[in-house]
């Protein structure tokens, strides 16, 4: 699964809006919208970043292991 999807599945399961992750991870809206529309990707530090805020590791963000 391609780390967009993961994202915004993960934001869902949450239930966080886009921007409530935006504010949370120290980026923009639309910065949340290109990830997970696979348009970017983000840097080691956002990944870091959205790991800490949808409570994963980033192995699973980065589909290198499964829950």
């Amino acid at each position: 699964m391609e780390l967009g999807i993961r994202i915004k599945r993960l934001r869902f399961e949450k239930n966080i809006s886009q921007k409530d992750l935006a504010m949370a991870s120290q980026v923009s809206q639309s910065t949340i919208s290109k990830w997970e529309s696979g348009a970017t990707i983000p840097n080691a530090y956002n990944i870091v970043a959205l790991a800490k805020c949808l409570d994963v590791t980033t192995d699973y963000l980065l589909g290198l292991e499964d829950f």
